[in-house]
């Protein structure tokens, strides 16, 4: 990341000021300059912007009430104050100023502020007589003689009351050159990510909801004998995070299983098989009925040609003749553009486990006939099978590719479900504008 706070922590208070919700936007600049941002809300600020909106673009949990606990037990605006680089404060209200000059540490705003060493910056937004009479001024010029805060005064212009006159909030963009020109000379305070406010996962909108998406997992086995099997490394991982995804954005989802190891979701449809054929036969018959398929299984590509009703034993020695199985996304494929299949057609998103290079991947896009590609290198550290980390390109029927870095498996389920929702909207979009009647469309 670079910009001009790149590595730096950020806390970021909110009063109870209707300006309040410039704040997410302030937010939104500070995270483009480089830094990493947590939010301190007042009470009254939560009546104002609702605490999930900046830990939804924070990726940390906000702060909002003195006598919280972060998950380790250490108090949340503690572990803020000795870790930020510097604390802004926008919008401040007339009563936090007061509050703030003399020293009421009613809120985690007040708290965090009177606990820091860090350089303060206060960008004060009210009605002008409120900022103009002499008990506000008096207690700004406290808070920049005497406590050394960096004070960015507030703008002229209409304001909440319907009166214009000197209130406003400052232009964000100098509220932030104030953060930056307060910190430049100073060292990274807490480098460490472990001693700073944790982060959390990422909130993520239910976009999904009322779509049936199918999901593979796992890796096939195909009999040798009764007890013997051709399988390989999948432990399903991959599969899991993406239905786990799925559920969480509100979808309905049906997990084929082959075998796995991974921990699956339990509010998941759970469909278990075991070969290639047995996945492929439920795999064609949920796929005429839900809106993507998802086939994140790792297929094996060969099976014997011949299977043993028996045991075989040690002493007969083993000589296996192997014959391809079928090709279940490619049949999927063909069986949702046959004639007479149901419109709008699933999305079909495949996986491609390759080794040492992704050149064939976009061959077997275009030949399977998908909307989605998922291409990874096995063989890199880290990205393989049983690992909890991949690193993938993403390919799509229209030629664009965009590969990412390591990653962990549930992040890359959120980026393949960042795509296929969006690409659901289209999906609908077009559907309904195909069945308007033309003279509709063309108005």
């Amino acid at each position: 990341m670079t910009g001009r706070l790149a590595g730096r922590l950020i806390a970021l208070g909110v009063t109870g000021s209707i300006a309040a919700y410039k704040s997410v936007e302030l937010l939104r600049l500070l995270q483009a300059e480089g830094a990493d941002v947590v939010a301190l809300l007042s009470p009254a600020a939560t009546r104002f912007v609702a605490p999930l909106t900046f830990e939804a673009l924070s990726r940390h949990s906000v702060e909002s009430d003195v006598l919280a606990l972060l998950p380790d037990g250490r108090i949340g605006h503690i572990v803020v104050a000795d870790t930020a680089d510097a604390v802004v404060v926008a919008p401040a209200t007339a009563h936090w100023l007061a509050a703030l000059a003399t020293g009421l540490a009613g809120d985690t705003v007040t708290a965090a502020v009177l606990a820091t060493s860090a350089p303060v910056v206060v960008a004060p937004a009210m009605d002008g007589d409120m900022w103009s009479h002499p008990a506000t001024q008096s207690n700004v010029r406290r808070l920049r003689d005497d406590f050394g805060y960096s004070i960015v005064e507030p703008d002229e212009g209409p304001l909440a009351s319907g009166q214009s006159g000197v209130g406003r909030l400052a232009e964000l963009p100098r509220i932030v050159d104030d953060i930056v020109a307060a910190v430049a000379e100073r060292p990274i305070r807490e480098p460490d990510p472990a001693r700073r406010p944790p982060a959390v996962d990422a909130v993520r909108e239910t976009d999904l909801t009322g779509r049936h998406i199918v999901v593979t997992a796992g890796g096939t086995a195909e009999p040798i004998d009764p007890v013997r099997f051709i399988g390989n490394r999948s432990t399903g991982k991959m599969g899991s995070a993406l239905a786990a995804a799925a559920l969480e954005r509100g979808a309905r989802v049906t997990l084929v299983v082959a075998q796995a190891t991974a921990a699956l979701p339990s509010e998941a449809d759970i469909v278990r098989v075991e070969s290639s054929a047995e996945m492929r036969d439920v795999v064609l018959d949920l796929v005429v009925d839900c809106d993507v398929l998802i086939m994140a299984a790792a297929v094996a590509d060969f099976r014997p040609r011949r299977v043993s009703a028996a045991k075989l034993t040690r002493g007969d020695g083993l000589t296996l003749e192997l014959e391809p199985t079928e090709d279940i996304l490619a049949g999927a494929s063909a069986a949702v553009r046959a004639s007479g299949a149901r419109e709008p057609r699933p999305l079909l998103v495949g996986f491609a486990a390759e080794t040492g290079s992704l050149e064939r991947a976009g061959e077997k896009l275009r030949r399977k006939g998908l909307d989605l590609l998922v291409a990874n290198d096995v063989a890199e550290p880290g990205s393989g099978f049983g690992t909890d980390t991949n690193r993938v390109t993403i390919l799509a029927a229209d030629g664009t590719e965009e590969a990412f870095p390591l990653l962990a498996k549930r992040a890359v389920a959120d980026l393949v479900l960042d795509r296929v929702a969006t690409a659901l909207d289209e999906r609908d979009a077009a559907s309904q504008t195909e069945r308007m009647p033309r003279q509709e469309v063309s108005r």
